[in-house]
């Protein structure tokens, strides 16, 4: 699905800085242009973590071409996949040894994840390697 995304132009010293309207607080940045629609992606899949939400529509980029929020940058529409995104968590309980629990609750800290989010993010990682 089609998002708009404002972009900030970055510099040799700044990275692109992307904003997505429709998922409001939700920013990205990348280094290079081709890494903003991955990174755009992956800040999608991580502000709908754990979110009882439904998924916003798509705005009209003419309703926000103007809006005063959004003056001076660049405008870009990222092909989002949706099926990727988890709006819905499912309870489980598991056991882990407490040291190695709280190595993840310390590097979910230092992500500003929640230990869900970390979990899932983690597991999705190794899958997806195989």
């Amino acid at each position: 699905m089609l998002y708009p995304v404002y972009v900030n132009k970055g510099d040799d010293e700044h990275a692109h800085g992307a904003e997505i309207p429709d998922f409001p607080g939700c920013f990205s940045a990348a280094d290079q242009w081709q890494e903003l629609p991955g990174k755009i992606q992956e800040a999608i899949e991580l502000y709908c973590e754990d979110e009882d939400m439904e998924l916003p529509s798509p705005s009209s980029l003419d309703d926000l071409v103007n809006h005063p929020d959004y003056q001076g940058g660049l405008w870009m529409m990222v092909d989002i996949d949706v099926n990727r995104l988890k709006t819905r968590s499912v309870r489980l309980n598991v056991c882990l040894p407490e040291g190695l629990l709280r190595r993840i609750d310390e590097e979910a800290r230092s992500r500003h994840m929640s230990r869900s989010a970390f979990l899932a993010m983690t597991a999705r990682k190794e899958l997806e390697a195989r």
